[in-house]
C-alpha cells in the first residue's frame, strides 16, 4: 500500500497567519497519478478557524479556503 507523509505550510484563510501541518496519506487514491487531489480540515492555531485545505501528493497546495460544514438542526422544546 502507498503511503506518504507532508508537511504543508500556508497561511489562514481568515486571520493570514502562517499555519503548519503534518498529513499522512495512505490507500489507492495515491496511486491515481501526480494530480490527485486531497483534502483535510485543519483549525488555525491563532483564531480557531477551520481551514480545509487541498493539496497534491507532491505537496503543492491547490486552495485554502473557510471550512462551511453542515450546521446541526435545532432540537425542538419540550415546553
Amino acid at each position: 500500500m502507498l503511503e506518504l507523509k507532508l508537511t504543508l505550510d500556508f497561511a489562514c484563510c481568515i486571520c493570514g497567519n502562517g499555519v503548519s501541518v503534518t498529513v499522512q496519506c495512505s490507500g489507492k487514491g495515491l496511486a491515481a497519478g501526480p494530480r490527485t487531489v486531497a483534502a483535510v480540515n485543519v483549525p488555525c492555531p491563532n483564531c480557531g478557524c477551520v481551514n480545509q485545505l487541498y493539496f497534491e501528493p507532491s505537496g503543492t497546495i491547490r486552495a485554502v479556503a473557510p471550512f462551511t460544514g453542515t450546521r446541526p438542526l435545532p432540537v425542538p422544546s419540550i415546553n
